[in-house]
């Protein structure tokens, strides 16, 4: 008896260890939702809390509204929506050479920098955070690397954050400050024309 129940639980022990590493292996992805939605319609002229960066050529705007990214000429008109969906897109960033825009994406489960070219296609996520968010990116002058602030939480319900330098290319990052402890933030990156220093607040 005794070892039929050490059989028994010890097989339901290693089923249960394989359910959970197939539950984990699933990747979360905001725009596959499940159950109904509605669409709501929003006409608009002007937003507040909105993040805007004029493309190296001085010819575009491009701007996040509402949690979708927008690209207008500089001249006026009609904006484009180049990012929308479900997912909250924010904080786009032209890189130096004009060719990519960097933002900060959920559509993975978590705050994450992803790139898209000029023109709203190829997005592609950079940062792999699961825990960790990931906003504020600024370009280095190159249009290779960016940084970005890592948000860590603890006891204080803000939390504080570290830079962290990123390739377009991938990889884990390079931490390039230390945060001094859960309550001190750090935040706001930005690189001089030349690279050479990185400001924050």
């Amino acid at each position: 008896m005794n070892k039929f129940l050490l059989l028994t639980s010890c097989l339901f022990l290693t089923l249960s260890v394989n359910a959970q590493d197939k539950k984990e292996t699933t990747k979360w992805d905001v725009e596959k939702y499940k159950g109904q939605t509605k669409t709501f319609t929003i006409n608009t002229d002007e937003g507040t809390w909105m993040n805007l960066d004029v493309s190296p050529d001085g010819q575009e705007i491009v701007f996040d509204l509402l949690g979708d990214i927008y690209k207008i000429s500089i001249n006026g008109g009609p904006a484009k929506l180049i990012s929308g969906g479900i997912a909250y897109d924010v904080q786009p960033r032209f890189s130096p050479n004009g060719k990519y825009i960097s933002y900060t994406s959920d559509k993975s489960g978590g705050d994450n920098i992803w790139i898209m070219n000029r023109d709203g296609s190829n997005k592609k996520q950079i940062t792999k955070e699961t825990f960790r968010l990931l906003n504020n990116a600024t370009w280095m002058p190159n249009s290779e690397y960016f940084i970005a602030r890592k948000h860590f939480t603890g006891s204080r319900s803000l939390g504080a954050g570290e830079m962290w330098m990123y390739s377009i290319y991938g990889g884990d990052g390079v931490q390039l400050t230390k945060r001094k402890n859960d309550q001190q933030d750090a935040g706001e990156p930005n690189v001089s024309p030349d690279g050479k220093f990185l400001y924050f607040s």
